[in-house]
């Protein structure tokens, strides 16, 4: 899959996609759905996906809270699987955002990245203060020569699918109902960073992420399903993971710790993505070092038994 991040300098061979356009945070199954009728729309020109980075949300409110689902590595690597061949991940700002609609429309989609046909949720606004229509895209396409596709809401067994429910459900401590939305499991993805050691002197050796600039989950411990994406280990396995501020130990930036069942050997610097399959508890304070490694050895075997059923 190739990634083009500046509209203005795009090769030939770059152009004429098809493409689904949206921020796609989490890649659920309305965001699929989208994915799909681009697929279909033309189906011997190439498969993109138009979106932006940062995210118009942290552009425009820099200082509010994480929410983000996924971070862009972690997006691509969906996208990837998916199917797609060209990720347009333009580079989100001041330029790009005072764009009026059909600026946008002219300049972007025609001028710059020369699409074919583009399809997007009913609910989709684009330009300057989110000015741009579903009608108002259809217009210039018939104008300037793309097609547009108009993808229905999807809903699921909970009601609609939005990243804004998925989001609520991970603060429940819910992960399965966010995997029924997504079609997929939640994983939070990245490199494996120094820790403190703590896991190793207590038996149960982690491999510690950042989980800086994403949506927290509700804090506490889970069954996951680990990938180890590069490196002399990479593989599947099965874990645990806690996140949280590690109460125990007097910590405030919160993180994620993942055991990983039946492992041995060295994950720094590798890539990993852990995937929340059950939540188990909540994150708590022990009153002694014996008590948090009891606890420890009940959510391994809680764990082991949830993911060997899966």
């Amino acid at each position: 899959m190739k990634i083009v991040r500046d509209y203005q300098f795009v090769a030939d061979a770059d152009k004429g996609a098809t493409v689904a356009i949206g921020n796609f945070d989490g890649v659920h199954s309305g965001h699929q759905a989208v994915i799909a009728l681009a697929r279909d729309a033309l189906p011997d020109a190439p498969l993109g996906v138009l979106t932006f980075e940062p995210h118009p949300r942290e552009y425009f409110a820099p200082d509010a809270p994480p929410f983000r689902l996924m971070s862009a590595n972690a997006r691509a690597t969906r996208l990837k699987k998916l199917g797609v061949d060209v990720l347009y991940e333009l580079n989100f700002n001041t330029q790009l955002a005072d764009l009026t609609p059909e600026e946008f429309a002219a300049n972007v989609i025609v001028g710059g990245l020369g699409l074919r046909h583009v399809v997007v949720g009913a609910d989709f606004c684009f330009g300057k203060g989110r000015k741009g229509t579903v009608p108002d895209l259809e217009r210039f396409g018939a104008r300037m020569g793309f097609g547009v596709t108009v993808a229905e809401l999807v809903t699921g067994t909970s009601g609609a699918v939005s990243s804004t429910a998925i989001r609520a459900a991970l603060s429940d401590g819910n992960p399965r109902l966010a995997a029924d939305m997504l079609s997929h499991w939640h994983r939070i993805e990245g490199e494996v960073i120094g820790g403190e050691q703590r896991g190793r002197e207590l038996g149960y050796p982690t491999a510690n992420m950042s989980i800086d600039g994403l949506h927290p989950p509700k804090f506490g411990v889970y069954a996951v399903l680990v990938d180890v994406l590069d490196g002399p280990n990479a593989g599947s396995y099965h874990g645990a993971s806690s996140i949280g501020v590690r109460p125990m130990f007097g910590e405030n930036r919160a993180n994620l710790e993942t055991f990983l069942f039946d492992f041995t050997g060295d994950l720094y610097g590798a890539t990993v993505s852990v995937a929340l399959v059950d939540f188990l508890r909540p994150e708590m304070k022990f009153d002694s070092l014996e008590a948090l490694i009891t606890q420890m050895e009940a959510d391994c075997l809680q764990a082991r038994a949830i993911l060997t059923a899966l």
